[in-house]
């Protein structure tokens, strides 16, 4: 996995060049699909890690379809008639609306399912998705998904795993907001969560990922303020916890940040 600046932090490389769409419509480019069982961004246990046989169905029911950074996906309360598999690029769930109070609940990157309870349970999305990056997803209809997996019992037992995976998350939002008793903690938790979901683990223990988000967003999922992120990243760089250089962070001592909570 490479990481090169972007706009809002580091971006998947060797993204294509798409054309923009207006950043408030949901109207994407599509262009050819590129086969999923030579993508190098699959990894093991995630959805795309299917058989090869198995992804050449899914691939049939579905094509790619590119975002720019900063576009809307879906919206909190819309009918889930499509659920999102992420081939590149980083998106921001959150929950709450507009006009109220809202709360980044998870940055999803490459292999991540978006809506995949929400489309199973024929309800509605229960958290907004928005492009962080420039993205390429693969779409795929409701009742296509469900003759899909009516049709490949390994994709049915992925998709039971993609279900706990997602309970797993949201334990982890539980237990950050309500069991870490410091600011330290709960940014302590939010950077090995963010490490484990969408970083890369290095041959010393250690592991990176791209710094997508602001300060202000960091704090609203630590439940803290902008200038005590601000100062608390400054103090474990200053301790030699981490690393932050041209928008990567590199945990250098997980150990150290499990400590905390």
């Amino acid at each position: 996995m490479r990481f090169v600046a972007g706009k809002r932090g580091m971006i998947m490389g060797d993204l294509e060049q798409v054309e923009v769409v207006p950043v408030r419509h949901k109207a994407v480019n599509r262009q050819a699909p590129v086969g999923c069982a030579a993508c190098s961004n699959r990894r093991p246990g995630w959805f795309c890690s299917l058989g090869s046989a198995v992804l050449a169905d899914l691939e049939l029911a579905t094509t790619t379809i590119s975002l720019p950074a900063e576009a809307p996906l879906f919206t909190l309360g819309d009918e889930a008639r499509c659920l999102y598999l992420i081939c590149s690029g980083y998106i921001k769930l959150t929950a709450g609306r507009a006009q109220d109070r809202q709360m980044i609940v998870r940055v999803a990157g490459p292999g991540s399912m978006l809506g995949l309870y929400a489309v199973l349970s024929h309800g509605v999305y229960e958290v907004s998705a928005e492009s962080l990056t420039p993205a390429q997803l693969r779409p795929v209809e409701r009742d296509r998904f469900l003759s899909f997996l009516r049709a490949h019992k390994e994709a049915q037992m992925r998709a039971v795993q993609c279900i706990c995976q997602e309970y797993r998350f949201a334990l982890q939002d539980a237990c950050r907001i309500a069991l870490a008793e410091t600011v330290a903690a709960r940014l302590g938790r939010l950077l090995l969560e963010l490490g484990h979901q969408i970083g890369e683990h290095l041959d010393n223990g250690a592991f990176r990922f791209p710094l997508l988000l602001t300060h202000e967003e960091i704090a609203s999922m630590a439940c803290t303020t902008r200038e005590t992120v601000t100062r608390t990243l400054g103090q474990f760089r200053k301790e030699g916890w981490i690393t932050i250089e041209d928008s990567i962070v590199i945990v250098n001592q997980p150990e150290r940040l499990q400590g905390l909570i």
